[in-house]
C-alpha cells in the first residue's frame, strides 16, 4: 500500500425538499452555474462535463459527480474534498426557491489515506458533528452507525436525519440506491484508464474513448452517457436513463487503485436486469476485494447481488444490515474474489 496517493473512496451526500407544487416544477434546477460554482469551490472540485433532460441535470465533477433534480440533489466527492460544507450554501439556495430539507442521507466507505482528509472529514465523530450542527431542528429523527465488515479495508459510515412525515414513509416511490466500491483493480484492464502523453485529445474526447474500449457504454446501451478522462490518468462518467442515473470513478494507479459503481433500481425492476449490470461492471475492472451498499431495497435484491457475482468467483465474506430514517434499510455486503 502506498503511503500517500490520491482517495478514490467517495463522500456522498443525499438530500430531498418539499415546497408548493407550482414551485418544485423546475425546483432546484434553477439553481443558476454561477451560484453552482461557488458552492463546489468551497467544496474544492469543479464543473468539467454536463447533460441533462426533462427529469434531472447530471453534472461529471473534477472530483465525482453532482444530480440535480426538482426536489432532491446528491452530491459525492472523492479526494481531500470538503463535501459537507456544500450543505449551507445548498440550504440556502433552496430557502430561496421556496423549498424546505425533509431528509438527508450521508454515507461513505473507508478512506485509504484517512489522515490526508481536512476538516470536516478527519473523523466519523468530526463529520457527525458538522451535520449535526448544519442540520435544520424540523429534522429531528436522526441516526449514525458504522456498518462493520469481515473485511478491514471496508466499513459503510452512514448517517441519515428526516423529519416527521418522510420517516414515516421512507421509500414511497420504491427507488432503491446500490453503491459498489472497488480496490485492487486487475492492473491490466486499470491500464485503459491512463492518457498516453502527446496524444493532443481533450477530457471529453479521451473519455469518450475510455468509455468504448473498456465496454462501459455496454453496461446501459439505452442511457446517454457524459464522460471525462483526466491526465494523466482517471475516468468519470454520468449516464441517465429516463429519471434514473448511473455513476462509474476511476482511480486506476497502483497500490490504491479504486473504482465506483452506483445506480439507481426499483423494486418492480427484473432482478435480472441487475444481475447483467452487476457482471458487466465487475468485468470491466475485476477487483480483488469490494463493496456493495443497498439502500432502501427488499430482501430480493441484496440476495440477487450475492448470486450475481458467485459465478464471477466471488465469495461473499460479510453481510450486515441496519435501519435508518428516510432510507429504510441498508444492506453491506463485502466481496473477495477467489483468486486472492
Amino acid at each position: 500500500m502506498a503511503d500517500s496517493g490520491f482517495e478514490g473512496f467517495e463522500k456522498r451526500l443525499e438530500l430531498h425538499f418539499t415546497g408548493d407544487e407550482p414551485i418544485i416544477h423546475m425546483g432546484l434546477r434553477q439553481i443558476d452555474s454561477n451560484s453552482l460554482e461557488q458552492i463546489l469551490r468551497t467544496v474544492h472540485c469543479s464543473i468539467v462535463s454536463s447533460v441533462g433532460n426533462h427529469f434531472f441535470d447530471a453534472y461529471v465533477l473534477s472530483e465525482s459527480s453532482l444530480f440535480i433534480y426538482p426536489t432532491k440533489i446528491i452530491i459525492k466527492t472523492c479526494g481531500t474534498t470538503q463535501l459537507l460544507k456544500s450543505i449551507f450554501p445548498f440550504l440556502n439556495q433552496a430557502r430561496n426557491l421556496g423549498l424546505k430539507l425533509c431528509s438527508c442521507r450521508y454515507t461513505r466507505g473507508n478512506f485509504i489515506f484517512p489522515k490526508s482528509q481536512p476538516f470536516p472529514h478527519s473523523s466519523f465523530k468530526e463529520e457527525l458533528r458538522y451535520l449535526e450542527e448544519s442540520l435544520p431542528k424540523n429534522l429531528r429523527y436522526r441516526k449514525a452507525s458504522v456498518i462493520p465488515s469481515n473485511l478491514p479495508s471496508h466499513s459503510w459510515h452512514v448517517f441519515s436525519a428526516a423529519d416527521d412525515a418522510v420517516f414515516l414513509h421512507p421509500n414511497p416511490e420504491f427507488l432503491y440506491t446500490v453503491e459498489i466500491c472497488m480496490t485492487e483493480l486487475d492492473r491490466i484492464l486499470a491500464r485503459k484508464f491512463y492518457c498516453r502523453p502527446g496524444e493532443g485529445k481533450t477530457g471529453n474526447s479521451a473519455g469518450k474513448e475510455m468509455t468504448h474500449l473498456t465496454g462501459i457504454g455496454d453496461i446501459n446501451p439505452s442511457g446517454l452517457i457524459c464522460e471525462f478522462s483526466f491526465f494523466p490518468c482517471g475516468y468519470s462518467m454520468n449516464g441517465i436513463d429516463g429519471d434514473r442515473y448511473s455513476t462509474i470513478h476511476v482511480t486506476p494507479e497502483d497500490g490504491f487503485s479504486y473504482a465506483s459503481f452506483e445506480c439507481v433500481g426499483s423494486v418492480y425492476d427484473d432482478p435480472d436486469d441487475l444481475v447483467r449490470t452487476l457482471k458487466k461492471v465487475v468485468q470491466i475492472f475485476r477487483p480483488a476485494s469490494m463493496s456493495v451498499a443497498t439502500t432502501g431495497a427488499g430482501h430480493e435484491v441484496w440476495t440477487c447481488i450475492a448470486a450475481a457475482l458467485d459465478p464471477l468467483g466471488f465469495k461473499c465474506r460479510s453481510c450486515a444490515v441496519d435501519e435508518f430514517p428516510a432510507a429504510g434499510s441498508v444492506v453491506f455486503q463485502t466481496f473477495t474474489a477467489r483468486r486472492k
